[in-house]
């Protein structure tokens, strides 16, 4: 099982945990919410837990627990940017519908 992340999304961590200043990486995971059942939570990590499963992309570590890499196993963290939006995106493998706001999933 693995997540990792593309070298523009690993840039775009790295700057904001070079502007913050501290930080081992960040945590990504998921969360019950939203009409189909699922979204996706980013965060900085400073402390890291004892059960956290750790993966390393382009020097930026990725930290999840277990529950939610069943439901991550294989996603691609990707950071986009077209025309004034931008944000991550995450290409899951998993995923087999998402709600007509694209805020949650079903997996």
């Amino acid at each position: 099982m693995a997540i990792s992340m593309t070298e523009g999304a690993a840039d775009h961590v790295r700057k904001f945990l070079e502007n913050r200043g501290k930080g081992a990486g960040i945590r990504v995971g998921i969360k019950t919410t939203g009409c189909s059942g699922f979204a996706y939570v980013l965060e900085f990590v400073d402390e890291i837990d004892s059960d956290d499963q750790v993966f390393e992309s382009y020097g930026v570590k990725l930290f999840v627990d277990p529950k939610s890499l069943l439901h991550l196993d294989g996603t691609e963290l990707d950071y986009t940017k077209e025309g004034l939006n931008e944000g991550f995106q995450f290409n899951n493998p998993n995923v087999k519908d998402t709600c007509g706001c694209g805020e949650s999933f079903t997996v």
